[in-house]
């Protein structure tokens, strides 16, 4: 499994992103090319880890919590910015320098 930033360069454009999309949202592409958004995405990445993380993805193939993850996802991807003050991070481009 391999993480990269969306501000590597040409990344977004290798998957056929937009920069709307990886602002919208984060995003996770398996080996075969497969993309996942949201909180599928973080379900995707759990599926790959050790212990019980598989386990816990697996409950979002159940409908209703896919519709709650789904809808909490969505809540704090809308308010990250305003979570991120509350909490006493600052988005990482925000840091002087960061993303340049």
């Amino acid at each position: 499994m391999l993480a990269l930033p969306n501000q590597t360069p040409h990344l977004i454009e290798r998957y056929s992103l937009s920069r709307a999309d990886v602002e919208r949202e984060a995003w996770a592409i398996d080996s075969g090319g497969r993309k996942y958004a949201g909180a599928e995405a973080f379900n995707r990445v759990l599926r790959e880890l050790r212990g019980l993380w598989p386990l816990v993805a697996a409950l979002y193939s159940l409908a209703p919590v896919r519709w709650l993850e789904d809808r909490a996802y969505r809540w704090i991807a809308e308010h990250r910015h305003w979570l991120s003050r509350l909490w006493g991070t600052a988005p990482e481009c925000d840091e002087p320098g960061a993303c340049m």
